[in-house]
């Protein structure tokens, strides 16, 4: 029998990172008696990963489904989709946000509104959803509520009179959020008779059943034994189970117009499924697919290696089981003459890239080395070429190049005043460009820059938070390509290039990159019996260098008294033998100093 539509409600909750989604989630479901009482309660429910306890972040979005009785008697079927904070995972938010009906728009007490709660309010209204603020946290003895309020009416331009007010922690005003989302939250308001159109928000790999697709059904029903296509990429599937979460899936055999649930098909790689996609009926399919979908580019590239060459068999292993589970990774074999065979990488940002190593070498006990991470220039050849170039080793002649160009972001940056000088410096020496200064109030500013991308990567928002004492919030996103001056720094030991170490730079920069990679080298390599010259170069020309000194043993110990002229003798006699050593000295580098190489140059640019 098809339930009513009128007593589901779909919603998410957004907010800034840290401002306690995945804390809340937890209190829905306690309220809900989804989860045992019995024996401890385990932390942030909705996150899988280790890493996402750990960290306390949300990488993958997830979905619930709640039952909820009302003060006038009804039960509810609540639909909640979690979503990541963190600006890498912005697409996952954008789809997980099209997918309901209403967002419950989270405000810490005690830091207000900050960059990405903006973001994703916009976001939110681009998709006409209800927006009810909450201000989380309201238990902290520096929650300023009256502040929030202000903030609330003031930069956000929602009404103050739906506003609650909740301990996420302590569950206290759980029962009042309930409440208010039953009744301002719309209910779905799709067609069950129409023909199938359901959009996929999420997908995870089951190693027994294969792709598991989270999906929110628009119009139409979805039920076991159907033949399914997916508008993107024209595949049709037959529909083996269909059903919903609650803390496992729970078979319902069928799916109605404004459901929210799953759906197994027998699909073997999660890279055949493209979040955002819209799912309708072999025979009688929807006339278009709902809007919003776009394929997910990665931005930040970086090549892998094994520490251990004999390892390759267990990375290459690895990294497609990870791409089982998270279809915006894209890799291809790579290989270097200083690491071996290995794998270029493609990241939807640094946390991304991150999140891919702590994997690597958690889930699979691998030692792994990662070059220093790039992203992707367009390079204009004279002869009206153009190349996308990520890797520095496929950088063609100088003499070949007409320009080139690299991706720029626009930079959203909410500060308290005092520390808007500090950050204007921090963005200027990131080549950054003021587009505008907004004041929020007395005590806050807006400030939007534009920069590019490659000076975000590293440590950007660590140096931010450092200047800003922690009280700045950064959203960005990437808004095309501009002019850049680019060269390619080679780094050379004992003159012969090391081609894991070059990299791609903004001109200006490379003396200072080159003295950091010179210097970081020098502490590493051990001393050998010659000298040996470390040296940063752009083409032929060479601006940074740092030299090992040789061992050197004292031929002359023997010569206690007599004639100055056989010492010298024997010196030279030395100085001609290291001569000939270094010609044919080979300087092995050590796997730490390509560890420490990289970590120096990504802390201190």
């Amino acid at each position: 029998m098809a339930k009513d539509s009128r007593v589901i409600r779909n919603f998410c909750i957004i907010a800034h990172i840290d401002h306690g989604k995945s804390t809340l989630a937890d209190r829905f479901i306690d309220k809900a008696k989804l989860v045992s009482t019995r024996g401890p309660l385990q932390q942030q429910m909705l996150d899988n990963m280790d890493i996402e306890r750990e960290r306390g972040i949300t990488i993958k979005s997830q979905a619930v489904t709640i039952p909820y009785k009302a003060h006038d008697g009804q039960v509810y079927e609540l639909n909640l989709v979690d979503t990541p904070g963190h600006v890498d995972f912005s697409y996952e938010v954008s789809r997980a946000i099209s997918s309901c009906e209403g967002a419950l728009l989270l405000i810490d007490a005690a830091q207000g509104v900050e960059a990405q709660t903006l973001a994703n309010m916009y976001m939110a209204m681009e998709l006409n959803l209800e927006i009810i603020p909450v201000i989380n946290k309201i238990d902290l003895p520096s929650a300023d509520i009256e502040a929030c309020l202000h903030q609330i009416d003031h930069d956000l331009g929602l009404d103050t009179d739906l506003t609650a007010y909740v301990s996420a922690k302590t569950g206290q005003g759980i029962d009042e959020l309930f409440e208010t989302i039953v009744r301002h939250i719309p209910a779905p308001k799709g067609d069950t008779k129409a023909p199938l159109r359901a959009l996929i928000f999420d997908s995870h790999y089951d190693a027994y059943r294969g792709v598991i697709i989270h999906f929110r059904v628009f119009d139409g029903v979805i039920k076991e034994g159907q033949e399914i296509t997916f508008f993107s990429t024209d595949a049709e599937h037959i529909v083996e189970e269909v059903g919903i979460f609650q803390m496992g899936l729970v078979r319902t055999q069928h799916l109605n117009a404004g459901d929210v649930g799953y759906l197994i098909a027998g699909i073997k790689t999660i890279s055949d499924i493209r979040v955002g996609d819209t799912i309708t009926d072999t025979q009688r399919p929807c006339k278009s697919p709902l809007p919003g979908f776009k394929e997910v580019k990665p931005v930040v590239f970086s090549s892998i290696y094994p520490v251990d060459s004999n390892d390759y068999e267990e990375l290459q292993e690895a990294i497609d089981r990870l791409k089982l589970n998270d279809a915006s990774l894209i890799y291809e074999k790579d290989s270097s003459a200083a690491l071996g065979f290995g794998f270029r990488c493609g990241f939807l940002g640094m946390l991304h890239l991150e999140v891919v190593q702590e994997r690597i070498e958690r889930e699979f006990g691998l030692s792994i080395v990662f070059t220093s991470p790039s992203v992707r220039y367009k390079v204009y050849m004279k002869d009206g070429e153009i190349l996308e170039i990520d890797n520095p080793l496929s950088y063609p002649d100088p003499m070949h190049v007409d320009y080139a160009e690299e991706p720029y972001i626009q930079a959203e940056i909410i500060t308290p005043a005092t520390y808007v000088g500090n950050i204007i410096n921090l963005c200027i020496e990131k080549r950054g460009v003021q587009t505008a200064m907004n004041y929020l109030d007395a005590k806050r500013v807006e400030l939007i820059y534009e920069m590019p991308l490659a000076e975000v990567l590293f440590e950007f928002y660590d140096r931010l938070k450092s200047v800003s004492r922690g009280y700045a919030s950064f959203d960005y996103h990437v808004i095309g390509y501009q002019t850049t001056d680019l060269v390619r720094l080679d780094i050379l030991v004992n003159s012969e290039p090391v081609d894991a170490l070059s990299q791609l730079v903004f001109k200006d920069n490379a003396p200072l990159r080159a003295r950091q990679v010179c210097q970081s080298l020098k502490n590493e390599i051990p001393r050998q019996m010659f000298k040996i010259a470390l040296q940063g170069a752009v083409g032929g020309t060479i601006i940074a260098r740092e030299t090992i000194n040789a061992f050197r043993k004292d031929v002359t110990a023997k010569c206690y008294g007599g004639d100055i002229s056989r010492k010298r003798k024997l010196l030279e006699k030395q100085k001609e033998g290291k001569k000939r050593m270094k010609m044919v000295g080979n300087v092995e580098i050590p796997q730490q100093a390509f560890l420490a190489v990289l970590k120096t140059t990504d802390s201190k640019n």
